[in-house]
């Protein structure tokens, strides 16, 4: 990030990087969203062996943990969400000031390095079972590999230079990774605290509308907690929902099917208002 700020006071970026840098994000964070959270997490909606690949893929090119890992810490937050056992909560730090603060910045960042490992033999048996995902998430590494190797290549194809190597190595790689990472986490800590409530669910997640594109949908939180299980989590007309998007377009590619929903019956049971 320094690198990268001094980069643009000094000479700016150009098409190229900033071209990187939103087609690494778009892809990488889809792999997050609709693979790891959607498909792999929650079994929002079914599609074939290729799909669940490409975006296992996609995901691991996140560096926010392997698919395996992924999915485990999640469903183990949904488990006990804001509660003790919870790994990312800003809520168990106390109500003052500082508290407040400790709580904020252990959802943001502090939990990557003071969480306890989420055992997969009780949060992700059956990913553990599947032999194909199995393999995509021993591969790991090879795969954040690939997502910094690829956009260096596109820039030095683009520009013919070292630099534009060098350029997508930077803004389509690193950088990227550590938007993709801040954005994500924000689920965490932004989305627990700050936001509106629409259902009644036991924990304090909320709509945040935001940070809704960056997140392709993700800060509708509170309605994800809500329906943990259905591929949509803006429920509303006006909640822009990018994740959404994608699965609708693989439904009309009849490369996914079986999209879970809440109906109007389910919405109503659990409205505040």
């Amino acid at each position: 990030m320094v690198v990268a700020i001094a980069q643009v006071s000094l000479s700016g970026i150009g098409a190229m990087e900033v071209g990187l840098l939103v087609g690494m994000y778009a892809l990488t964070y889809a792999g997050i969203t609709v693979g790891f959270h959607r498909q792999f997490a929650h079994c929002s909606f079914r599609t074939n062996t290729a799909v669940r690949v490409i975006l296992a893929i996609l995901g691991s090119m996140a560096a926010q943990g392997s698919v395996i890992y992924w999915v485990a810490n999640h469903r183990r937050h949904h488990q006990y969400s804001d509660q003790s056992g919870d790994p990312h909560s800003p809520h168990l730090h106390g109500d003052a000031l500082r508290g407040h603060l400790r709580g904020l910045w252990h959802a943001q960042i502090g939990w990557m390095f003071l969480h306890e490992f989420t055992n997969p033999l009780k949060f992700a048996k059956d990913l553990l079972r599947d032999p194909v995902i199995s393999r995509v998430n021993r591969l790991y590494f090879w795969w954040i590999f690939l997502g910094l190797a690829v956009p260096a290549v596109l820039g030095g194809l683009l520009t013919w230079t070292w630099w534009g190597v060098f350029s997508g190595f930077l803004w389509g790689g690193l950088i990227r990774i550590f938007l993709v990472g801040q954005f994500t986490f924000f689920i965490n800590s932004i989305t627990h605290l700050y936001g509106n409530r629409t259902f009644d669910t036991r924990e304090q997640s909320t709509n945040n509308i935001w940070i809704a594109i960056p997140t392709l949908g993700e800060s509708w939180h509170n309605n994800h907690h809500a329906f943990p299980n259905s591929a949509v989590f803006g429920l509303k007309w006006w909640q822009i929902e990018l994740g959404a998007w994608i699965v609708r377009a693989l439904e009309k590619a009849s490369l996914a099917w079986d999209i879970k929903v809440p109906t109007t019956e389910m919405l109503n049971a659990k409205k505040l208002v």
